[in-house]
């Protein structure tokens, strides 16, 4: 008895809306916030982020629902361009995808809080707001480099990693929902993805009992993209046994995956990453020096084209496997 055929998987469309993701992340690095998906989705999220009297159930209600109504939105208006002008379904699905990752902000956020604690550190501390909820106020300015570094290889895997999964795994699974689906539920799921992760930055305090679902899920869907950007890292530093040495550490931050890029880039680094009173990863080191903490900008550049390599690499493969039988 055959087995019955694999779905027909055209790679190309995919990986084209992933180049055009990447080239305006390079080209122009965020889009205008007054239309910047995410933070519209943010503004959807503020509603819920009060009291309740069943604070579990709304939050409950919130992390399965919201999540759904971004991917669907996204994936709709994807499906509706594929429909209606099909040349612009491609574009389309990489301005999308560009709204939905983030680097080159983050490197360049990243940078100048560097470059600010050598030559301006109270204005260091008020930049890396932007970067980190810890107060800044009595930190060194090595301890801002640390928080910086710390915070730049965290967001690698929450804003650049995870959503980048996200599309592969819809663009795989699309042609077997539906002929042409590819690209929707690509899109779909990095918009999922993205939309997890806000819930969490935005309700997963222990001091909001709305957010409790929120951080539960959040820390499921990341499970696997930490750890891809760990990995990415230690690739980026030609340092695979990083990855293994980073254990060791990986689980002294209170999250479950944050602490696996971030014990990654402090090992390849051969730095000391702290947050007072919490934890410190590869402590026998010594704090970033700016040289080290600009080592590390450039680590999660590399890291992202790492990401982007191994994306594009899963959908060709899985594209040829197809094919071939």
């Amino acid at each position: 008895m055959s087995l019955p055929a694999l779905p027909a998987f055209d790679a190309v469309p995919a990986l084209t809306a992933l180049a055009i993701a990447v080239a305006l992340d390079l080209a122009v690095a965020e889009p205008p916030g007054r239309v910047h998906p995410v933070a519209l989705f943010g503004s959807l999220v503020e509603p819920v982020d009060r009291e309740w009297t069943r604070p579990r159930r709304v939050g409950v209600a919130a992390a399965v629902l919201l999540p759904l109504a971004a991917a669907a939105v996204a994936g709709g208006v994807v499906a509706v361009a594929s429909l209606t002008l099909p040349a612009l379904a491609v574009p389309v699905a990489g301005a999308l995808l560009f709204s939905l990752v983030s680097l080159r902000m983050l490197r360049e956020v990243t940078a100048d809080v560097v470059a600010q604690t050598e030559s301006d550190p109270e204005a260091a501390r008020e930049s890396i707001r932007a970067l980190v909820g810890r107060d800044a106020a009595a930190l060194s300015p090595a301890a801002l480099r640390s928080a910086a570094v710390e915070s730049a290889t965290e967001n690698l895997a929450d804003g650049f990693v995870a959503p980048l999964a996200g599309f592969a795994a819809g663009a795989t699974v699309g042609p077997a929902v539906a002929p042409g689906a590819a690209l929707p539920l690509g899109v779909a799921g990095a918009a999922w993805v993205k939309a997890v992760n806000t819930l969490d930055s935005m309700l997963g305090y222990r001091s909001k009992p709305v957010g409790w679902a929120s951080a539960r899920l959040d820390d499921a869907v990341m499970y696997l993209p930490a750890r891809a950007a760990a990995a990415c890292l230690a690739l980026a530093a030609g340092s695979v046994g990083a990855l293994s040495r980073a254990r060791a550490w990986a689980r002294e931050p209170g999250s479950p995956n944050s602490g696996w890029p971030m014990a990654t880039a402090a090992v390849a680094l051969d730095v000391r990453l702290a947050k007072p009173g919490h934890y410190a990863l590869n402590p026998a080191a010594a704090p970033p020096t700016v040289a080290d903490a600009e080592r590390a900008v450039r680590l999660v550049g590399v890291a992202g084209g790492v990401a982007v390599a191994g994306t594009a690499g899963w959908l060709a493969a899985v594209a040829g496997v197809i094919a071939w039988s």
